[in-house]
């Protein structure tokens, strides 16, 4: 991850700091997978510990009121922090690279949403009333 400033991590809204958490994620797992590889377990260990820690963090910013999404991440993370101990209890590369996978998944899923969204608010009001009209025209 490129280096962060405060200044710039205040400029970001909360879906946008959930996909730098995401990113983040990943490079500790790559990391960790690389460590564990190479035989140096205290560089996996940190390097687990700091997965562990964001998605805790992850899970601190779900908001519930949100649905039931957030309670199957809130599944999904604890689930993977579980996968994580266990990984640094057994240097096991296989269970990492299984949450590395999940979290790939989850990741590429959550930007989609954010490029669309982006995409979404630009269209003119003008546009959306004409793909409104649209689909009422056609969508019957």
């Amino acid at each position: 991850m490129d280096f962060l400033t405060e200044e710039w991590i205040y400029q970001k809204n909360s879906q946008q700091l959930t996909a730098l958490l995401y990113e983040g994620l990943m490079e500790c797992l790559e990391e960790a997978i690389a460590a564990m590889k190479q035989k140096d377990h205290w560089k996996a260990n940190k390097q687990l510990q700091k997965g562990n820690d964001i998605l805790r963090r992850l899970g601190a910013g779900l908001r519930y009121d949100a649905g039931i999404i957030a309670h199957q991440l809130d599944a999904l993370y604890n689930y993977m922090a579980e996968r994580l101990i266990e990984a640094n209890m057994k240097k096991d590369v296989t269970v990492a690279q299984e949450v590395l996978q999940l979290t790939t998944t989850i990741a590429t899923a959550w930007n989609e949403a954010l490029q669309n969204r982006a995409l979404s608010a630009q269209a003119s009001p003008k546009q959306k009333a004409a793909a409104y009209e649209q689909f009422i025209t056609y969508g019957e």
